[in-house]
């Protein structure tokens, strides 16, 4: 399977010399069937029978209970990806070429570091946790809401964090210094 995609991955690739603005039809799509755990119930994020993703574009994908419905979601993302790029002046990359994962800024958590040590000791409950500016409560739990760990954040620092519509883990921790501070 994957000698097929490297394969589809290089002819794609040498259509793209033809032309420069692509879309998505340019690009090696990769399609899979997923297995459903039939004891996943009452969690935030549903199962999709299938998943379409873009060869070597490893955060390009979409899913769906059909394959025309995960084609639809791909088209979907690639949309909104080349939107998003068309704004800041990035271009896509070729297709098929490897795409690299780009991780989130550090900065603003960064001024927070024991903070953010102690919170995913605390709060968490984790031993350690890769923690960005783009970080959530959402990305620690698969709830339909927060309001476990917003309670837990209560109860370790005392600070209500429920108005924090984002969940941002760098608004959480410049709103429990503040408050630290201000003690």
């Amino acid at each position: 399977m994957r000698v097929n995609e490297q394969l589809l991955a290089a002819w794609k690739f040498c259509l793209s010399l033809r032309k420069g603005d692509w879309e998505l039809d340019d690009y090696p799509i990769a399609m899979r069937e997923q297995k459903i755990d039939p004891d996943y119930t009452e969690r935030r994020f549903q199962q999709h029978r299938y998943a379409a993703r873009v060869v070597n574009w490893w955060t390009l994908s979409g899913t769906g209970d059909t394959r025309q419905e995960a084609l639809l979601a791909l088209k979907a993302h690639f949309a909104s990806m080349k939107a998003e790029r068309a704004k800041t002046g990035e271009t896509l990359p070729r297709p098929g070429t490897k795409v690299p994962l780009q991780f989130a800024s550090q900065e603003r958590v960064g001024i927070y570091s024991e903070l953010a040590e102690d919170f995913t000791h605390r709060v968490l409950k984790l031993d350690w946790a890769c923690i960005s500016d783009e970080s959530s409560l959402w990305d620690f739990h698969d709830n339909r809401t927060n309001e476990e760990l917003v309670a837990k954040v209560r109860e370790v620092y005392a600070v209500d964090v429920s108005d924090i519509q984002s969940a941002r883990l760098q608004e959480i921790f410049e709103r429990i210094a503040t408050t630290y501070k201000s003690k």
